[in-house]
């Protein structure tokens, strides 16, 4: 069950980033202006979408806390380096982002280094 949860934990970590990232992108850039930009991130706020995506950090919380029960961090904590690869993939899937050699490589870096920490 502990690795449920370091899996739910990455899960929910990079469903509320993407979430974020995609609700961020229909609103545009921050404006220069201070009062706009409190208005702008206001409107973000209050988005269902953004609220999920804050919701959904919430819960990895929760299920990493969960996870701390079963497992020491220094064995627990490399797999978190897993949400880095899993949002990757999913921005160059979803948002068209460039998926260059190099980013492949420091993705592989990060599989390696999981499997050495364990």
């Amino acid at each position: 069950m502990g690795y449920v949860y370091i899996f739910s934990t990455i899960l929910f970590t990079a469903y509320g980033q993407l979430v974020i990232k995609w609700k961020v992108d229909q609103y545009g850039s921050l404006p220069d202006a201070w009062a706009d930009k409190f208005i702008f991130l206001l409107k973000l706020v209050v988005n269902p979408w953004i609220i999920s995506g804050f919701l959904a950090a919430f819960i990895a919380a929760l299920c990493w806390m969960a996870a701390m029960t079963k497992f020491d961090i220094s064995y627990a904590y490399p797999f978190m380096s897993l949400s880095f690869v899993l949002v990757f993939l999913l921005a160059v899937l979803l948002f068209g982002e460039p998926l260059t050699s190099n980013k492949l490589i420091g993705m592989g870096l990060i599989v390696v280094g999981i499997i050495f920490m364990r």
